[in-house]
């Protein structure tokens, strides 16, 4: 009988067959799924019986839907309402812990309600909050100086007209920036004449999304507590859907996992300790057949590493992005 729980809002996990073929050889004991979403990666883990999963999830309203597998899988699957960045502050020492798993993107049924307004595609209140957020999207367009919402939407969304709509979305909130058709306006007056593939509103709402929802913080720390509690011989595996998130992963794996020391005649001592090992350099990409069924997996790459050795040290990793989460600091204007 197949274990897999129906999901909600016809959601489809992505990569899902490229994820299980790598975590396969290590059937057999607690998978941390830290971005539950619809449970399409937990359940797909669960149909093996000798396995557990222990899920997260910052957003209250999947609350339900791990109701479900848990009803159906009992002590085999529990669910915890934290950010994964917190990954590390439950006792996790009695799990036989084998792979850690993060799915960074969004299932359909959050990008379709109109009470987060996470898509520009879909009518409602300029929100944007996952869950145990400290402010909205609302309060960054409607109270952010113009000089930091310009940097936001250049460092988080890398949007090349950053400082123009950051300007114009000053000037047009006198009236309050309320719903997301608020926000659409007021970028295509700005860029009315662009004519490109991507919708004119794509890297400011990401931007936003990042910055409200803390997502490079949550991000690295993420990974760095994944690290700490996961067993040598463990694995990290990460779907990302854009580039500063797969630049974000990409160095964590690539950084930790080479030795830079090009020299033979340098002492051994100085090459750095490597972390993981790479089975694969380059990400895992969907298959055509796949993006063709669910186009919103175009996007989608899949990095994993496995650990070979522990570490606390993390400052380079740290020191790399600082840039960018200086940018969430901003959030103290508000």
């Amino acid at each position: 009988m197949n274990a897999t729980i129906k999901l909600e809002q016809k959601h489809i996990p992505v990569l899902l067959d490229e994820l299980i073929s790598i975590i396969s050889p290590l059937y057999g004991g607690t998978f941390i799924d830290c971005t539950f979403g619809q449970g399409g990666y937990s359940s797909k883990i669960l149909e093996n019986k000798n396995n557990k999963i222990i899920s997260f999830d910052r957003d209250e309203e999947v609350i339900d839907i791990s109701r479900k597998l848990k009803k159906k899988f009992g002590k085999k699957f529990s669910f915890i309402n934290k950010k994964f960045s917190e990954i590390n502050s439950i006792d996790l020492t009695k799990e036989n812990i084998r792979a850690i798993i993060f799915d960074l993107g969004y299932s359909t049924s959050q990008i379709k309600n109109s009470s987060k307004g996470i898509s520009f595609n879909y009518l409602g209140k300029l929100n944007m909050k996952m869950g145990l957020n400290k402010f909205s999207a609302h309060d960054v367009v409607n109270k952010m100086d113009e000089i930091s919402l310009h940097k936001i939407f250049k460092f988080y969304g890398d949007e090349q007209k950053s400082k123009i709509i950051a300007k114009k979305i000053v000037l047009e909130r006198k009236k309050k920036i309320i719903k997301t058709e608020d926000l659409v306006k007021i970028i295509d007056l700005v860029k009315k004449h662009k004519r490109t593939k991507t919708h004119n509103s794509t890297k400011i709402f990401q931007s936003l999304r990042i910055f409200v929802n803390e997502e490079v913080s949550q991000l690295i720390f993420g990974l760095i507590n994944s690290f700490k509690i996961l067993p040598i011989g463990g694995m990290i595996a990460v779907v990302t859907f854009h580039s500063l998130e797969d630049k974000i992963v990409k160095f964590f794996f690539r950084n930790y996992s080479e030795n830079k020391n090009s020299s033979r005649y340098l002492p051994e001592l100085s090459q750095k300790k490597q972390l993981f090992k790479l089975n694969n350099k380059k990400p895992i990409l969907p298959s055509w057949n796949e993006i063709k069924i669910n186009p919103s997996s175009r996007s989608a790459k899949l990095r994993y590493g496995i650990k070979i050795s522990n570490s606390n040290d993390f400052n380079e990793f740290l020191k790399k992005f600082e840039y960018l989460l200086n940018i969430e600091k901003l959030s103290k204007k508000l």
